[in-house]
């Protein structure tokens, strides 16, 4: 089964999040902000990183930067998941590394759609 990091600094958002891609058969687990996200994909990487863009600590642009410059976690696909909905905030997200980008709010359709076929690879 497939495993989902998602990071997430709203606890609300982190558990509909949460909650919509367990329930599409996924195995989820959770970060509160960057830095606890790298903690986490050091001791097991996830097959999918949803990732928020600001949070405390360290954000969502500088997270992706650091997964994708290092050898063992650059093949992990990012989904950057934001209320910054702007064009150049989705070029700047593509730009650090993400594989895809969702303005908040979303469809819970478009997250797990979009989660899926980066798993499909």
């Amino acid at each position: 089964m497939s495993t989902v990091l998602v990071v997430e600094d709203s606890l609300a958002q982190r558990q509909m999040i949460s909650d919509l891609l367990k329930g599409s058969g996924l195995t989820v687990m959770v970060a509160s902000d960057g830095v606890e996200a790298l903690e986490h994909i050091q001791r097991s990487s996830p097959d999918v990183v949803v990732l928020d863009i600001v949070m405390p600590r360290m954000n969502g642009y500088e997270v992706c930067r650091r997964l994708k410059a290092d050898p063992k976690t650059q093949h992990v696909p990012v989904v950057m998941c934001s209320s910054k909905g702007e064009e150049f905030d989705r070029y700047w997200g593509m730009k650090q590394g993400a594989d895809a980008y969702i303005a908040k709010p979303f469809q819970p359709t478009e997250l797990i759609g979009t989660v899926k076929q980066l798993l499909r690879g």
